[in-house]
């Protein structure tokens, strides 16, 4: 290759030269996008990851014009020449580089290549698995190629902040103790230690606790962690999370940090300047608002409780969900009967009933009375008194849930973001940030009956619900926060125990016995007897960041070389079985 370019420079990237570069001689190195013969010209469009530039070959040389006829998409060359303005009617206004081109003077042919198995472009029609398969390739497209230096900058940027604010960057273990909490961890065998493996950490969580007990005070990593579980379009087994703790503070300092962070992040990268402070709402609120933890604030259609309206109504669904306990509660979508007819609605029933609800009662006002799935049960003036209470109105559907609070929560809040995206309504282009704060320190497994953490067992409770720990567990809230994007979390963290004897206190409550306590967390239990300070911190998922800023669909579209659903990455085949002698050397026996 250096023989390839000897004496050649490379001037420019592709996209950067403009009309004030004209008259100048350029080089550019990159790909051929396009070549087009006209006879007499040859114009060949040459690409780097700057962008796209237009070379002309005229003829005049006859040794030049005849390797430019060679050229194939594809092929990587080195152009030098000299820049000039095109003339009025051959500009290209949608093209950066659309004023201006190359009169070529010089071609090398750096390496040829075979037909490409899809068109290089960003409107290629090729399926995801093939591009997947060579994806090498496929991050040849621009638009893969602005969403990575998209993240590159995202990262930078993160870095710049936290280091401008005293953080200590600390590379901690990726070979550890699994501590099997949560998702799955993957296992990595230990040669030397025959039978026994290391886990890849699912997060540094202990090990920055630990770095806050040996006095670092603000600790910072973009650490790659790792989970065995199913995926979706915004996980991926392997990511990579902001990772922060601070010491001798509590929520509002670390939220303030946060929020320092999310305003330079938005304003360098996105050039947008967002409101501070970003607002906060309780777990509780949250829920009973938006029917999630997650809950996208763009748009209204707010969940309603019409539990004291249908009260004593004689409809067997209301009464029997309120006599359990539970609620009656609605959304409303404004101007919706003409496309929430009987049919679409049906298809939101069957929803609902995947996610665990009996049924979906609804009121649809098309004509000058509402229709409803219950009108037998309610009289016309209560019909409207009860459309009334709920602001339904002509033109309206009404979507009502009856059961446990928990499951019509759940429901109304799936319900809420597909109503929202069939009517269109979800506005672009806008950001909205918030904090949900105050989640219940304990939930209760459904199979088991029992109490587990909500979100780990190092979180530090509320003060004024430690008196419940033991006696009433589902009313300990804990002092942890989300932050939430568009409906998409990006950041969760906690103020932590670092009190010993407290947090024995909670992994009792856990149902842990000692001997597991000391197997699981022994270690760090053990080192907060040496004086462990008042911390707290938080991580934000870099790769959700990024997919949200680049207006990407789905975390492949940000990830250099992701995997698929079944966890498997396509263009190497992995995972793939290994060779026998590794497995014996590791004392390892497959099972199949």
């Amino acid at each position: 290759m250096a023989d390839l370019l000897s004496g050649f420079v490379r001037t420019h990237g592709c996209g950067t030269l403009r009309p004030e570069n004209a008259g100048a001689e350029v080089g550019v190195c990159g790909w051929v996008q396009r070549r087009r013969d006209l006879g007499g010209l040859i114009f060949v469009t040459v690409r780097d990851r700057t962008g796209i530039i237009q070379c002309l070959c005229d003829g005049e040389d006859a040794a030049l014009f005849e390797k430019a006829s060679t050229l194939r998409s594809e092929y990587v060359v080195a152009v030098r020449g000299v820049l000039r303005e095109r003339d009025e009617g051959a500009r290209n206004p949608n093209m950066p580089t659309g004023g201006v081109e190359i009169v070529v003077h010089e071609l090398r042919i750096l390496a040829e290549s075979e037909t490409p198995p899809f068109e290089i472009s960003d409107n290629t029609n090729a399926g995801e698995e093939v591009r997947l398969r060579y994806r090498y390739l496929d991050l040849r497209r621009p638009a893969l190629q602005r969403n990575l230096m998209m993240r590159s900058e995202i990262a930078r940027v993160t870095r710049e902040y936290f280091h401008d604010n005293d953080f200590v960057e600390i590379e901690t273990p990726m070979l550890m103790k699994s501590t099997p909490e949560g998702a799955r961890d993957y296992l990595v065998p230990s040669r030397i230690h025959g039978g026994s493996f290391y886990a890849l950490p699912q997060s540094p969580q202990i090990y920055k606790q630990l770095l806050m007990i040996a006095g670092f005070e603000r600790y910072i990593q973009l650490a790659r962690c790792f989970r065995d579980e199913d995926l979706r379009a915004d996980r991926q087994p392997e990511f990579t999370q902001v990772d922060l703790e601070m010491s001798f503070v509590d929520v509002d300092d670390i939220l303030a940090m946060l929020e320092g962070y999310m305003e330079r992040l938005f304003r360098e990268v996105l050039g947008v300047q967002i409101a501070m402070p970003i607002r906060r709402m309780t777990y509780a609120e949250a829920m009973s608002r938006y029917g999630t933890d997650k809950p996208d604030t763009r748009y209204g259609m707010e969940i309603q409780d019409l539990s004291e309206k249908v009260r004593g109504c004689g409809f067997g669904v209301f009464t029997g969900a309120l006599e359990s306990g539970g609620s009656v509660r609605c959304i409303v979508a404004k101007n919706a009967a003409s496309v929430l007819t009987r049919k679409e609605i049906d298809k939101l029933t069957e929803h609902a009933r995947g996610i665990g609800a009996k049924g979906l009662a609804f009121v649809r006002w098309v004509d000058d009375e509402p229709s409803s799935s219950f009108a037998k049960f309610f009289s016309a003036d209560e019909m409207h008194s009860l459309c009334a209470a709920a602001g339904c109105e002509k033109g309206d559907v009404m979507l009502i849930c009856a059961d446990r609070d928990a499951l019509v929560f759940t429901v109304l809040g799936a319900l809420r973001g597909i109503v929202a995206r069939k009517l269109g309504i979800i506005p672009e282009g806008r950001y909205d940030l918030v904090w949900i704060t105050e989640f219940p320190f304990f939930e209760k497994d459904e199979e088991t009956g029992e109490w587990v953490a909500m979100h780990h067992p190092f979180t530090m409770p509320l003060d004024e619900c430690l008196e419940y720990l033991e006696s009433d567990p589902g009313r300990v809230r804990a002092k942890c926060y989300d932050l939430v994007l568009n409906g998409v979390e990006l950041a969760s963290g906690s103020i932590r125990i670092n009190d010993y004897k407290l947090q024995r206190r909670m992994f009792e409550a856990l149902g842990l016995s000692d001997e597991q306590i000391a197997a699981k967390f022994g270690f760090l239990v053990d080192a907060y007897r040496y004086g462990g300070p008042p911390h707290g911190g938080a991580a934000l998922g870099l790769d959700r960041i990024a997919m949200l800023f680049c207006g990407a669909e789905n975390l492949r579209d940000v990830v250099a070389f992701p995997k698929v659903q079944n966890a498997s990455e396509l263009m190497s085949g992995c995972p793939t079985e290994v060779d026998p002698a590794q497995l014996k050397e590791l004392s390892i026996a497959v099972i199949k």
